[in-house]
C-alpha cells in the first residue's frame, strides 16, 4: 500500500509522541507508586522518632522527680510514673514498626521500663525507713534500672533514626529510577526526530532541490528536464508531471521555431 507524504509524516509524528507519552506515564506512574509507599515509611519512621523522645522525656521526668523527693526531706507526695501512658506509646512503636527489626529494641524498652518502674515502687518503703539511705538505695538501685531503660530508649532512637536515613536513600533511589523511562523517552524522541530529519533530507528535501536545478535548467538554457528519482507519493508524481510539462513545451517551442522558419520560405514562393 502506498502512502502519501501527509500519512508518512503523521505516522512518524504520532510513533514519536505516542513513545514519549508511553514513557511519561510510565515515569509518573512509578514515581507516584514508589512515592506513596517510602513516604509512608518515613511518616511512620518520623512518628515512631516522635514517640520514642516521649518516652525519653517521660522517664528523665520521672527520675528528676524521684531526685527531687529523695532531696527533700519534707515531700509532699511521691511521684507518679503513668506506666499505662508509657506502655502504649511503646505499642504504638510496635504496631507502625511491626514488620521492621526495629521491634526488639521496643520489646526491650518495656521490660527495661517494668523493671526501672517496678524499682521505683520501692520508694515510700526506702523514706519511711530508718535503716535505707535513700541515696544509697537511688544510686545503687534505682539509677542502673534508668540508665538500662535511657539506654534501651537511646537505641532505639537511633535504630529509628538510621532506618529513617534509610528510607531517605530508598527514596532518592527510587526518584532516579522512575525518571529513567523518560530519559530513555527522550533520548529515543530525539533520536527518532534525527531519523525523521534525515528521511526527509533524503526522500523530499534533495529531490525537491534536484527538481528546482533540473526546471532552472530547463528554463534558462532550454535543456532537457530529465531528473528521475524512485518513490512512491505526491512528490513522484509531480516531477512526472514536471518532465511531461517541460517536454510537451520543448515539442511546442520546437514546433514554433519550425513553423518561424517556413513562414519567409513561403513569403518568398508567393511573391514569386
Amino acid at each position: 500500500m502506498k502512502l502519501s507524504i501527509k500519512a508518512k509524516l503523521t505516522l512518524s509524528l504520532s510513533a514519536i509522541a505516542a513513545i514519549l507519552l508511553i514513557s511519561a506515564t510510565i515515569s509518573v506512574l512509578e514515581y507516584a507508586k514508589m512515592s506513596t509507599y517510602v513516604s509512608d515509611l518515613i511518616a511512620d519512621d518520623i512518628s515512631s522518632l516522635n514517640t520514642a523522645h516521649k518516652l525519653a522525656d517521660i522517664s528523665n521526668k520521672y527520675n528528676l522527680d524521684i531526685l527531687a523527693v529523695i532531696g527533700d526531706d519534707t515531700y509532699a507526695e511521691l511521684p507518679e510514673f503513668d506506666q499505662e501512658y508509657f506502655l502504649s506509646h511503646c505499642d504504638s512503636l510496635r504496631s507502625s514498626l511491626e514488620l521492621n527489626t526495629i521491634q526488639p529494641l521496643t520489646d526491650s524498652v518495656v521490660y527495661s521500663c517494668s523493671a526501672y518502674v517496678l524499682t521505683s515502687l520501692e520508694l515510700e518503703n526506702v523514706l519511711d525507713s530508718y535503716f535505707i539511705d535513700s541515696r544509697s538505695w537511688y544510686f545503687n538501685r534505682l539509677q542502673p534500672g534508668f540508665n538500662l531503660l535511657s539506654r534501651d530508649i537511646d537505641a532505639l532512637e537511633t535504630a529509628i533514626y538510621n532506618d529513617l536515613e534509610k528510607n531517605s536513600k530508598t527514596f532518592e533511589r527510587g526518584f532516579y529510577r522512575s525518571i529513567i523511562p523518560g530519559i530513555v523517552a527522550v533520548a529515543v524522541g530525539l533520536l527518532l526526530v534525527v531519523m525523521l530529519l534525515l528521511f526527509m533530507l533524503a526522500f523530499y528535501v534533495n529531490p525537491l532541490y534536484k527538481m528546482l536545478d533540473a526546471l532552472d535548467g530547463y528554463r534558462t538554457y532550454g535543456k532537457r528536464y530529465t531528473y528521475t528519482f524512485d518513490g512512491d507519493d505526491q512528490l513522484l508524481k509531480l516531477n512526472e508531471g514536471i518532465s511531461e510539462v517541460t517536454a510537451e513545451n520543448l515539442q511546442l517551442r520546437k514546433r514554433l521555431k519550425d513553423l518561424k522558419s517556413r513562414i519567409p520560405d513561403e513569403l518568398e514562393s508567393d511573391k514569386s
